[in-house]
């Protein structure tokens, strides 16, 4: 990670910014919703509204997908659908705090079995990998999950390849700077504004870049207090 994100001050300001950008470009970066509401339009909508059924549903999709993979380990099509029936089962009961938007422990250890299979899926080099899955890991390694920005920056790249849309690259400009990958952000963060309506380029520009200082101030303050910690230890 970047940064810590777990500090109050640090993560209220980089929501902040987060939050004016989503408005900015119509929700790019809220790529999914998550938990078992029904009615945001968030993953579980994908099945139905009775969370009963949608949990027998996605575990009933994890365990065809895991007898697939054990079956035939080259099946990529399988791999990908467990690693969606990971993320969505995340999302389920106790695996996530509905009050805090956030995934507990049990649902950390669901998105990492998750990331697991995406990993198999991505090593099998797929010729054209499934951007739907990409999104859903994307939120896997977001700062509220796994917090693995360069993951979801390489998941955001396999989504701009299929959707180039200004939202999908201000989502990977984000992610490429939490990452630490300022010339890939800056790139991403280029087309976003080139792909946006002719009279939102100049707001979704500035919000980029108010974005990009934010974090860049936030990298060199971790940074200072990191050698304040180790200079406290000697």
């Amino acid at each position: 990670m970047l940064f810590d994100l777990q500090s109050r001050g640090r993560r209220t300001a980089v929501k902040i910014v987060y939050v004016g950008l989503a408005i900015l470009i119509g929700g790019g970066l809220i790529l999914f919703g998550v938990g078992t509401g029904t009615g945001g339009g968030g993953l579980l909508d994908v099945f139905n509204n009775d969370t009963q059924d949608t949990s027998a549903q996605i575990s009933n999709a994890e365990k065809r997908a895991q007898r697939a993979v054990r079956v035939n380990p080259r099946d990529a099509a399988a791999w990908a659908e467990l690693a969606r029936a990971r993320y969505l089962r995340a999302g389920q009961g106790e695996n996530y705090n509905e009050t805090q938007q956030r995934f507990t422990e049990q649902g950390q250890e669901q998105l990492r079995s998750a990331a697991a299979a995406w990993e198999r899926y991505l090593a099998l080099e797929p010729s054209r990998p499934d951007a739907n899955i990409a999104r859903l890991m994307a939120n896997a390694f977001a700062e509220t999950a796994l917090n693995q920005p360069a993951e979801a920056a390489r998941a955001l790249e396999i989504v701009t390849e299929q959707d180039p849309s200004s939202a999908a690259f201000a989502n990977l400009a984000t992610y490429a700077w939490l990452a630490g990958q300022q010339r890939k952000g800056d790139l991403a963060a280029a087309r976003a504004v080139a792909l946006a309506p002719e009279e939102r380029r100049r707001a979704v520009r500035s919000q980029l870049d108010r974005l990009n200082r934010e974090i860049q101030r936030q990298a060199i303050q971790d940074a200072i207090d990191r050698g304040a910690l180790r200079s406290s230890a000697r």
